[in-house]
């Protein structure tokens, strides 16, 4: 679960970013506040609890979690609320208010329509189990509650004036209380009711408990503008070919040369329709089929459209989204790293005010860093550094301001694996053999039998492609993985002899390859006890087998398959494409998370508009081979429609069957059959919203993701130029978005943190 800040947008909570207050904030504040500041001979003085030193070290421990976390300090700072505050952002705590939004959005699936059916298509689909009134209301009463709490809890530890202040929390509050509106007319309607409005504000829980979700749904709306410049170009285009289209196809008195007209430009919504679903390929080259049959010259205005359209302006927009947006992020991880600065600075204030008794000028005990360290909730790898930093300073006995910010550098530096150190073997011949069997050559030669096992078996396959399960030679085959299988035994236990085990464990591909190697071995094991020997009886009591000898000899070659992954690491353009793909799974969860919010909304509101709005007709025969039509007792269908692909499952009549349908439409592959049928089944309006999620998913939201995808590359390939394929195995690298913009980064001054000091809300500071 991530872990979510009680505030979004900037460090007080305010709507502006960094850019317009870096000037304009600093010089308001200074207009509505004289501040003199000396780091040598300035007085510190909290006002609340002054000889309190305990509370000195929780105050300080929690603004280093929310630096760690890139959480607002603007929070209640008093013992009973620090308390509270940990305990909200524990780990448990957190995890149960993620399992809570998990629970509510799942409830989708549950309600009616209900999805629990093993079939979508309606020709075979059972009747779903349909909960009984009162059942998912009582779950989604008690995931309302827990919200609720959820809302007390972060308004009482921000306060009023900055709960006044979060947009985000007022929304919050409406969602709650329209939810809670829903619910009790639902009930008192015994679930009978056709609309229920709070399904489509669930993903609200989902987006206000992130703050990079949130800071992503910002970045989005502030590239827009940008955004709606291209799709308004690329909407002229459409229009102007369109009417080009019209008048160069237009109704002849030969019907022969009609066919164009006919199938895509009879009138201006098909003709629209047609260029559009061609800007997207779907319909090429099917849409200029007819014209070219008659004139190869026409060929000319669909090419020139399809230039344009969908290699120019498209590639055009992908372009300025992933600039735009890239700007935009960029401010947004300005803000958490001000939030990071911010409270390592007011963690230091702090702790100066804890020693203020015994010295005049602001310094930090080591000891009291030590003990801030001890608490704090972190990785260990990030406790060790920092208190490695801080014991340099240990014979001082305290350190400044600026030496204390340096020690917290470590959380801005990539996490570097280091393996252990090799066994040592007294033995010159261990040596020597611990030398062979550690070189990156054995590891090369793995690989090459690797490959020689899977070529093994897709020859083998390729042999076999004719003959049934039961005509099958599975001895030859097992008598050939058996021999490999041994061979991968052998180097999994050499190379735990060269590197140990905990070396050897260091190695994520050591655990992989490992894993898979005594699942093989496993396997032929059961494979020895259950077939017995000798070997050439096996195939004759096969059949009595619980599992046939061909079925486990299946399930040992898709393993041996998969392990032949083990070549990425070695290659060093692959390994940098697979921790590419990693990096997005590990750190892109707010672009899934705003992806699944849209899926979520666009499947609700299919729902209410197509729910049953496509029957297929009774007693429907087979496809028939020589007219390529759906003949039935009373219809047939055209080629290439929604019927003669047999799409029939593909519909808004549950919510995992729109979800499905809605990745098909953002595949773009035949979306236009589902425009179609829709608009034939109920209205031609219905293609606006085809269309808007066309525009939504595919057009925006995958540009936007190739930008972050490229940029996650291109930060990668920077940093592995000059590492080789052993450096790359050694090392490893944890990118986060932070790292990513890391040099373009503005680091904010001292004055602007002390300005963001003196305007928190429960932390009185006097200097």
């Amino acid at each position: 679960m991530e872990t979510d800040s009680l505030l979004s947008g900037t460090v007080n909570g305010a709507s502006e970013d960094y850019g317009s207050r870096r000037g304009a904030g600093l010089a308001g504040a200074a207009g509505r506040r004289r501040m003199s500041y000396s780091a040598a001979a300035g007085t510190c003085k909290v006002e609340r609890g002054t000889g309190d030193e305990e509370l000195y070290i929780q105050q300080a421990v929690v603004f280093i979690e929310d630096a760690i976390q890139y959480r607002s300090i603007n929070h209640r700072v008093d013992a009973g609320s620090l308390r509270l505050y940990r305990w909200y952002y524990s780990r448990i705590c957190q995890w149960g208010l993620g399992l809570n939004i998990a629970v509510v959005l799942l409830l989708a699936f549950v309600e009616r329509p209900s999805s629990l059916s093993i079939s979508s298509d309606p020709r075979y689909r059972s009747e779903p189990w349909q909960p009984p009134c009162g059942l998912t209301e009582g779950i989604e009463l008690v995931c309302l509650l827990i919200f609720t709490l959820d809302f007390a809890v972060k308004s009482y530890l921000i306060g009023w004036e900055e709960l006044r202040k979060s947009k985000w929390l007022i929304g919050y509050t409406v969602v709650i209380s329209v939810s809670i509106i829903d619910w009790v007319l639902s009930v008192s309607m015994l679930c009978d009711e056709k609309l229920r409005v709070r399904r489509l504000l669930r993903p609200f829980f989902l987006l206000q408990n992130s703050s990079l979700m949130k800071k992503t749904l910002k970045c989005i709306k502030r590239t827009l503008p940008e955004i709606a410049s291209v799709i308004l170009l690329l909407a002229l285009h459409l229009c102007l070919f369109t009417m080009i289209g019209m008048l160069l196809f237009a109704k002849t008195e030969d019907p022969k040369k009609n066919g164009e007209w006919e199938l895509h430009f009879r009138n201006l919504p098909n003709s629209f329709t047609s260029l559009l679903v061609l800007l997207t390929t779907a319909n090429n080259p099917d849409v200029m089929i007819p014209a070219y049959s008659l004139n190869r010259a026409y060929s000319i205005f669909f090419v020139a459209f399809s230039v344009i359209g969908t290699y120019c302006l498209m590639n055009l927009l992908t372009a300025i989204i992933y600039n735009q947006f890239r700007g935009y992020l960029l401010m947004s991880v300005q803000t958490s790293i001000i939030r990071r600065r911010l409270g390592i600075r007011a963690a230091f204030q702090v702790l100066s005010c804890h020693g203020a008794q015994r010295a005049a000028e602001e310094r930090v005990h080591i000891d009291a860093v030590m003990e801030v360290m001890s608490r704090v909730k972190t990785r260990n790898y990030y406790r060790s550094a920092i208190t490695t930093a801080a014991q340099r300073y240990a014979d001082v006995g305290s350190m400044d301001r600026e030496q204390f910010r340096k020690i917290f550098d470590e959380l801005d530096k990539d996490r570097i694996k280091e393996h252990p150190p090799l066994p040592l073997y007294t033995s010159p011949i261990l040596q020597r053999l611990q030398v062979i069997f550690s070189h990156f050559y054995l590891s090369v030669l793995g690989n090459a039998v690797a490959l020689a096992n899977v070529i093994c078996i897709c020859t083998i396959l390729v042999l076999n492609s004719e003959k049934s399960t039961e005509e099958r030679d599975n001895y030859n085959l097992e008598i050939i993985n058996l021999c490999f299988i041994l061979y991968y035994l052998f180097e999994m236990c050499v190379k735990i002899f060269a590197f140990g085990w905990k070396g050897y464990l260091s190695y994520r591909n050591n655990i992989f390859d490992g894993f898979l190697t005594i699942l093989l071995l496993t396997l032929q094991i059961t494979i020895f006890i259950t077939y017995k020997l000798p070997f050439a009886y096996w195939d004759d009591h096969s059949s009595s087998r619980a599992i046939s000898l061909w079925e486990m000899v299946r399930l040992v070659n898709m393993l041996i398959v998969f392990r032949f992954l083990r070549i990425i690491p070695d290659i060093k353009l692959m390994a940098l494409v697979a921790s590419t793909l990693l990096d997005l799974v590990k750190n892109l969860r707010a672009f899934a998370g705003i992806l699944v919010v849209v899926y979520y909304v666009f499947a609700v509101f299919g729902i209410w508009l197509f729910e049953g709005a496509i029957k297929p007709p009774p007693n429907m025969s087979v496809i028939s081979n020589s007219s390529m039509e759906i003949v039935t007792t009373n219809f047939s269908v055209e080629c290439g429609t929604y019927e003669q692909l047999n799409y029939w499952p593909n519909n808004f009549d549950d919510f995992a069957a729109a979800i499905i349908l809605l990745y098909d439409v953002m595949v773009v592959n035949n979306w236009q059959a589902f425009m179609e049928a829709y608009s034939r089944y109920t209205t031609e309006w219905s293609k606006i919203y085809f269309v808007s999620w066309w525009l939504t998913s595919s057009v925006m939201w995958v540009n936007l993701f190739v930008a972050l995808i490229l940029e996650n590359f291109i930060y990668k390939w920077d940093r592995s130029c000059s590492c080789s394929v052993t450096d790359v195995e050694k090392i490893r690298y944890e990118t986060s978005v932070q790292l990513m913009f890391r040099e373009q980064i503005q680091e904010p001054t001292e004055e602007e943190l002390v300005c963001q000091l003196h305007q928190h809300p429960h932390l009185h500071l006097q200097w």
